[in-house]
């Protein structure tokens, strides 16, 4: 089987079945896990780099607007690369190259028996059913049923502890922080599982864009900031935004030390097997003192935020 990924959340899938070994072809952004490198790469962004999130939200709004596409597809790559089963998704066009371009670019290939595998997730069903699409496509049915297996019941044994928990603290998911975007999807549902209460969007929900004042009308425990695409010290590197984008000098979650800011790239936005470890680090942003295990096991990729925009430690509550 040659399989071809073209976006990070398949990469991480396939692999997860035990086929990174039979991989011809992953996206530019595929990072996880190792051993990826020296893979050809069949796409890339047609973007001009940016370096703030004002500045990325704006460009890929004007390429949206005109029509245009936010990735390429390099079709003699992909032609190299002889895949038989292509991964790919067409529930975002700023996450990943559309299913209308893979399509296109199948048919420059001039073959009829390369399988398209189309991901499109928005709750945490569907997550589990593309991991056993994925598997049946790429001939893995037992290693997909024995991974699903082994990824609910991690779900249950965090949500059953979180059940514990003597509170429901309510969380802010920021999905994108300038402008300011909540996370959707199936950010409700983990928030939910994590024993808190999900602000703002509900299960299945697209991301919506807050002005400073429905901000100002919410009061969350809980502030997790985990743009999309970023990793941790990419987000770091604007802790200047905070104060202005949202209600600093307002929120409770401020005051109380309770603003965190995770590695968006590697969880979260992810709908693949590390959905699971996104949620042990809500869990233990939720619920510190019932979590301290996650706390410590993530501690490299999440940090607490105080009032003062200092950094401290995840694991040191």
């Amino acid at each position: 089987m040659r399989i071809a990924s073209l976006l990070p959340s398949a990469t991480e899938i396939v692999c997860a079945l035990g086929a990174q070994g039979e991989l011809v072809g992953i996206s530019h952004e595929c990072d996880f896990p190792e051993g990826l490198t020296g893979l050809p790469v069949l796409t890339r962004p047609r973007l001009r780099p940016a370096r703030s999130s004002r500045a990325i939200d704006a460009a890929v709004r004007d390429v949206l607007r005109d029509a245009l596409a936010v990735y390429d597809i390099d079709v003699d790559a992909l032609r190299a690369a002889r895949p038989d089963v292509i991964v790919t998704q067409d529930l975002c066009d700023v996450c990943a190259v559309s299913l209308d371009d893979v399509r296109a670019a199948v048919a420059r290939l001039a073959r009829s028996d390369v399988r398209i595998v189309n991901l499109h997730p928005t709750r945490l069903d569907d997550i589990w059913a593309d991991i056993q699409r994925v598997a049946e496509a790429i001939g893995r049915v037992a290693s997909g049923e024995a991974l699903l297996e082994r990824l609910r019941a991690r779900v249950d044994a965090i949500s059953a502890r979180a059940i514990a928990a003597p509170d429901r603290p309510r969380v802010l998911a920021v999905e994108w922080l300038d402008p300011v975007m909540i996370g959707g999807v199936w950010m409700p549902e983990l928030i939910a599982l994590a024993g808190a209460e999900p602000l703002v969007t509900r299960p299945g929900d697209h991301a919506p864009t807050l002005s400073l004042d429905d901000l100002a009308a919410l009061d969350p425990d809980v502030v997790l900031i985990k743009p999309c695409g970023f990793p941790l010290e990419r987000t770091l590197e604007e802790l200047d935004v905070l104060p202005r984008a949202l209600p600093w000098a307002s929120y409770r979650a401020v005051a109380q030390g309770r603003v965190y800011i995770a590695d968006g790239n590697a969880f979260f936005n992810r709908p693949g097997p590390r959905v699971v470890e996104s949620l042990e680090i809500l869990a233990a942003c939720a619920h510190p003192a019932l979590f301290s295990a996650a706390r410590r096991a993530h501690a490299r990729s999440v940090v607490r935020i105080d009032a003062e925009l200092r950094r401290r430690a995840f694991d040191q509550e």
